[in-house]
C-alpha cells in the first residue's frame, strides 16, 4: 500500500456520536433556531454545574468571550494587558479590540505564562499608584492579565491571582483549550480568576461548531457580560441602548450541539488520557523524541499532544512535519510567538527565552478523541523509522 492509499489522520477533529442529531432536530422541529431557545439556557446551566462556576454566559466564539471578559474586567483604551507570547493570537487580539496594549511574557516548562518572571516584572518594573498598577517603562496602567492554559496544561493561576489582585490587576483566564482540566484541590481551570473564557471551536475537546463561554462567580460581571453580548439592550421592547454592545450570542442550534457534546465529555477525557499514555509509552522508546510533560498539580485533559524534538533526532521540526505529511498524517508547529507578529512588533516584551526554544522544538501530533490504536501505531511508526 502506497502512502496515497492510506487514510488521512487529521490533527484534531470532533466526535459527533451522541444526542447531537436529536437535540438539533428538536430545534428545527420547534423552529427555535436563533439566539433564543431552551438549549442556550440549558447549556449555560449545565456548563456552570460542570466547571463549578456560579454564572455562565454563552457567546459566539472564544475570542468574543475574551473581548467581553476583558471589557467587563475594566480594560479601556490606552491601558495594558499582560499576555503570554506563546498562545494563539486571539488572546492578544481581544485586548487590541478594546484599544489596550499587550505586554508579552515568557512561558514555563509547560508552555504556560511563567509565574516567576511575572513576579519579577511586577516587583521590579511596575509601581503602585492610587489608581492601580502602572508600567514604569510606558507609564500605562496595567488593568488585566490573561493566563492561557496551553494545550490543556493548567497554568499556575492561583499564584498569579495572589500577585495581581492586590495590585488591582484583574485575572481573565483563557481556558479555551482546558475544559476538563482540574487542579488537585478540585477546582476547574477557568474559575480561579475574576472571569474565565472557553472555546467550542471544531478542534476543541467539545464543540458547538463555534461558540464560547464566559464564566464567573460575580453576579455583576455576569450581568454585564450578558448585557454586552446581546447588543446592550436597556429596553427589550422599545430598543433603547445606553451603551455600545455586540451581537455575540450563541444560537440555540449551536447550544443544542454543545449540550450533547458536554454529555460525552467524561468519555472524551478518558479517551484523551488513554491516547496520551499510549503515545508516551511508544515515544519514550524513540531516541531524540519525548512528549512534553504535564503539570503534576492538575489532572490534564490532554487536549493537544506536544511532541518535543531533541537535537540528535534525524529531523528538525519542519523536516518531521513534512515527513508526516508525506505519510498522510497532519501535524502543526506551536503558534508563531506573538511578540514577533507584525501587528505587535512594537509592543513591550519581557525576558522572552524559553518560548523561543519551545517554538523551534515542538510539534503537535494527532490527538482526536476518535483516534484509534492503529492510528497511534501509524504515527509512532513514522516517528521511529522516518
Amino acid at each position: 500500500m502506497t502512502p496515497s492509499d492510506l487514510p488521512y489522520i487529521p490533527l484534531s477533529v470532533p466526535s459527533v456520536k451522541g444526542n447531537e442529531w436529536e437535540y438539533i432536530r428538536e430545534c428545527l422541529d420547534t423552529e427555535w433556531v436563533s439566539t433564543a431557545g431552551t438549549y442556550v439556557e440549558r447549556f449555560e446551566s449545565e456548563f456552570s454545574a460542570y466547571v463549578g462556576a456560579d454564572y455562565s454566559v454563552a457567546c459566539v466564539n472564544g475570542t468574543a468571550a475574551l473581548q467581553v471578559a476583558l471589557q467587563v474586567a475594566g480594560v479601556k483604551p490606552g491601558m495594558e494587558v499582560l499576555v503570554p507570547t506563546l498562545t494563539f493570537i486571539a488572546t492578544v487580539n481581544a485586548a487590541h479590540y478594546l484599544g489596550a496594549k499587550p505586554v508579552f511574557l515568557d512561558c514555563d516548562d509547560f508552555y504556560n505564562l511563567d509565574v516567576d518572571k511575572l513576579t519579577e516584572f511586577l516587583e521590579n518594573h511596575t509601581e503602585q499608584r492610587e489608581e492601580g498598577c502602572f508600567n514604569k517603562a510606558t507609564g500605562r496602567q496595567i488593568r488585566a492579565i490573561v493566563p492561557v492554559h496551553v494545550f490543556g496544561n493548567a497554568a499556575r493561576v492561583q499564584q498569579m491571582t495572589d500577585l495581581c489582585r492586590s495590585r488591582g490587576i484583574r485575572v481573565v483566564e483563557d481556558a479555551a483549550e482546558s475544559l476538563g482540566t482540574v487542579y488537585q484541590d478540585g477546582r476547574h481551570t477557568g474559575v480561579i480568576g475574576d472571569l474565565g473564557c472557553f472555546s467550542f471551536n471544531g478542534n476543541k475537546i467539545i464543540t458547538c461548531g463555534g461558540g464560547g463561554m464566559i464564566v464567573t462567580d460575580c453576579p455583576e460581571m455576569a450581568q454585564k457580560a450578558r448585557y454586552l453580548t446581546t447588543q446592550a439592550k436597556d429596553d427589550d421592547v422599545r430598543y433603547v441602548h445606553e451603551e455600545v454592545g455586540y451581537n455575540f450570542r450563541l444560537t440555540n442550534i449551536q447550544a443544542a450541539l454543545g449540550v450533547a457534546q458536554l454529555e460525552q465529555l467524561p468519555g472524551f477525557l478518558q479517551t484523551k488520557q488513554r491516547n496520551y499514555l499510549a503515545y508516551k509509552e511508544r515515544v519514550r522508546e524513540i531516541p531524540g523524541l519525548n512528549l512534553g510533560e504535564v503539570p503534576p498539580y492538575a489532572t490534564n485533559n490532554h487536549w493537544m499532544i506536544a511532541l518535543q524534538i531533541e537535537s540528535g533526532y534525524r529531523y528538525d521540526r519542519e523536516g518531521l512535519m513534512a515527513r508526516l505529511q508525506e505519510a498522510r498524517i497532519q501535524s502543526r508547529p506551536v503558534w508563531y510567538l506573538n511578540h514577533l507578529q507584525k501587528p505587535y512588533a512594537g509592543c513591550q516584551s519581557f525576558q522572552i527565552e524559553k518560548a523561543s526554544g519551545l517554538l523551534q522544538t515542538t510539534l503537535n501530533i494527532p490527538c482526536s478523541t476518535n483516534l484509534s490504536p492503529e492510528d497511534i501505531d501509524r504515527v509512532t511508526e513514522v516517528l521511529a523509522h522516518g
